[in-house]
């Protein structure tokens, strides 16, 4: 009696995966840049809804209102993120002799930064404003610039110590650092009252679209 084998389809490509989920989450945040752009109604509402229920929180608790002014000003802050980057990038150099990508993850990273401005501008909304302040912020509101730096920075490099094969301990404690970090720093703007929440959900998504993009490019450019 034979026994035919059947063979497991292949598995798809990472440069196939990164371009699909990158159309995916693209789609995801053209759709939510043209609702929040024309002033969809029940999207506005919903935002502002959730803004004014966070800042009475955030006026009611001081103590945590503070945690989160030194966590989003210093710890999350995309300028933090930023030297951060940097710094994987000189040991990229120094360590492994990766110039080709040390230099495409600062570029990704100002690429991060100008389209955030570029949105910024573009879109042109205003912050929340309240009587009672518990923190202040530059710019246009939309997209958050702290969640799209944070996204794409850590982003970026969890990809390079899963590409570098990091062990299992390492590989959670980083994951779950980039987790709580991401979504941390969503959270306390919308808490301080200086970004309304689709701010923050647009910021996510085109940070996301951004690394992968950036995972496709490096997987099909790198020599």
């Amino acid at each position: 009696m034979h026994h035919h084998r059947v063979d497991s389809p292949p598995a798809p490509s990472p440069y196939r995966t990164a371009v699909r989920t990158a159309i995916v989450l693209g789609l995801c945040s053209f759709v939510l840049l043209i609702l929040v752009a024309t002033r969809w109604h029940p999207l506005i509402s919903a935002d502002g809804d959730i803004a004014r229920t966070t800042h009475r929180w955030a006026v009611a608790d001081p103590d945590l209102t503070h945690a989160g002014r030194i966590l989003t000003d210093w710890v999350w802050d995309p300028l933090t993120m930023r030297l951060l980057c940097a710094a994987v990038a000189v040991w990229l150099v120094w360590r492994r002799s990766a110039w080709w990508t040390a230099v495409w993850l600062i570029t990704v990273s100002a690429i991060g930064t100008a389209l955030q401005q570029g949105l910024k501008a573009g879109v042109d909304r205003a912050r929340p404003v309240w009587t009672d302040p518990v923190d202040s912020a530059h710019y246009a509101a939309y997209p958050s610039g702290h969640a799209l730096t944070a996204t794409v920075v850590l982003g970026l490099l969890l990809w390079l110590l899963h590409r570098h094969g990091a062990g299992p301990v390492l590989w959670r404690t980083a994951v779950t650092v980039a987790v709580v970090s991401v979504a941390g720093v969503g959270l306390t703007r919308v808490w301080l009252g200086v970004h309304w929440p689709t701010d923050v959900l647009g910021g996510w998504l085109m940070g996301a679209t951004l690394v992968c993009l950036a995972i496709a490019a490096h997987v099909k450019w790198r020599p």
